[in-house]
């Protein structure tokens, strides 16, 4: 249940939690006086104060401390109350661009200069992992009806592997059924045609076209090639295991959040021996079709399924080749963490590195 607040509640949420990230100690109405111009009196914020905590917002961790947020807290600041930094966001942009020299670097030393860049000015651990280097290309292509309204599409790449889907084909209407003996040439004219024009390209490259242009005759066979290339193209492109390149660790752990010895081994065990995990979860491949900005996905504590990050913040957002997400860039840190400056960072450097590998 989505919990609604007034204007006021809404102030003194904000202003709780950016003193909490600033101080790193439970906040009480006196030290939000000082600092912040409320215009409310003392009684008027611990009396709103309370009310944040009955809604899950707040919490007391002794009774005699004043208040930090909860993940559902932090949840709120980052949707509702902040916008991203888009000053920080053009100063992440123009250090990229004067730091890093694609022309006269291995792609490793470059997300490696990015990765630090990027801890740097989160105050985080940066994550960036290698693109995917699935360069699978088509050596051939080919539609066979199988039965009666069921068509299958066999993917043969360079290296030899075979890749199959079958599908149904859809037809205008029940009583207007092409003939099977059509459909079977029709097929060979499409293969040969796709054949002719696509072999050579890569299967991600497949996954992106434009099957609406196919002639008005084979229009039939567009949404059935767009389907079965772009999950052929899932199936191939995920990787067992990408290295992950991981910066700004010792810093991090500094924070009082992480003054537990046990936690601190436990991130590091996730972030040197079972990457495949975490890779897993900072990786979102959005659909080929959105060519927008990047989209940055924020977990907060316990939305973070694994759980040696449970108590974290982990900021993701995808980089691209063209249109298709081939890496991820992200930042790790506790909840306590300045958000709009991490988001801010994060998206600015996504949309960089998919500037670049574009």
């Amino acid at each position: 249940m989505q919990v609604q607040l007034t204007n006021r509640q809404q102030h003194i949420l904000w202003a709780t939690v950016r003193h909490y990230i600033a101080t790193a100690e439970p906040v009480g109405s006196k030290a939000l006086i000082e600092e912040f111009d409320l215009g409310v009196s003392s009684a008027t914020i611990r009396n709103v104060m309370g009310v944040l905590e009955k809604s899950g917002l707040l919490y007391q961790p002794h009774t005699s401390a004043g208040r930090i947020p909860s993940d559902s807290g932090y949840r709120m600041y980052v949707d509702q109350l902040i916008t991203p930094s888009e000053a920080l966001a053009k100063e992440v942009e123009i250090t990229l661009q004067k730091r890093l020299h694609w022309e006269d670097w291995s792609l490793e030393t470059l997300l490696q200069g990015a990765a630090q860049i990027l801890a740097t000015l989160s105050g985080c651990i940066s994550l960036i992992t290698m693109p995917q280097t699935n360069t699978a290309q088509l050596r051939h292509l080919q539609l066979m009806q199988i039965e009666a309204g069921r068509i299958m599409l066999i993917v043969v790449t360079d290296a030899y592997e075979t890749h199959s889907k079958l599908m149904d084909l859809l037809s205008e209407s029940p009583e207007n059924k092409p003939d099977p003996e059509v459909i079977d040439r029709e097929l060979q004219i499409v293969s040969n045609f796709l054949n002719s024009h696509l072999r050579g390209r890569s299967l991600l490259e497949l996954a992106t076209l434009d099957w609406s242009e196919l002639d008005q005759e084979f229009q039939r066979y567009g949404e059935f090639l767009k389907n079965s290339v772009a999950e052929l193209t899932r199936r191939t492109a995920a990787p067992s295991a990408t290295q992950i390149m991981v910066r700004g660790v010792a810093e991090v752990l500094r924070q009082p959040e992480f003054s537990q010895l046990h936690q601190v081994k436990t991130i590091i065990h996730l972030l040197e021996e079972e990457q495949d995990q975490l890779w897993r979860l900072i990786f979102e491949a959005s659909e080929p079709e959105d060519m927008g900005k990047s989209r940055v996905t924020v977990r907060i504590g316990a939305e973070n399924p694994l759980e040696p990050i449970r108590t974290c913040t982990l900021i993701t957002s995808t980089y691209r080749r063209g249109s298709v997400p081939v890496g991820s860039v992200g930042v790790l840190g506790p909840t306590r963490l300045d958000y709009e400056s991490a988001i801010a960072v994060v998206a600015a450097a996504a949309d960089y590195l998919s500037e670049a590998f574009s």
